[in-house]
């Protein structure tokens, strides 16, 4: 894994996260609100906020995607993780482990110790 795979890898892990919490913090609150207090101005830009997040992090799954080769099984699953609540934080867990060895790959190749 080269560095700029690493580096998409790292914009994944930044947008799972925020939007990880989008969903019930934004969603949920904005659908409890507008349930206690009959006040629906407040759903349609928090739904919005949500809306960008999603696309933002599909986006950047389809970059990564393209970068690292993965099966379609990986990629199903990450997005998986993205409809679920809180399932981008699980997701950012794994992604985190795998932009670290990636990174010490790409400097072990780039100080010569390692051929690959």
């Amino acid at each position: 894994m080269d560095i700029k795979t690493a580096a998409a890898l790292h914009r994944l892990r930044l947008a799972s996260i925020p939007e990880a919490i989008s969903f019930p913090a934004l969603l949920i609150f904005g659908t409890g609100f507008r349930l206690a207090f009959d006040y629906d101005a407040l759903v349609m830009p928090l739904g919005m906020i949500h809306g960008l997040l999603f696309i933002t992090y599909v986006v950047l799954l389809l970059d990564v995607w393209n970068r690292t080769k993965w099966p379609v099984k990986r990629v199903a699953f990450f997005f998986l993780l993205a409809i679920l609540p809180f399932g981008g934080l699980y997701g950012d867990r794994i992604l985190k482990r795998e932009e670290e060895a990636g990174v010490i790959a790409a400097r072990a190749r780039k100080e010569g110790i390692v051929n690959a």
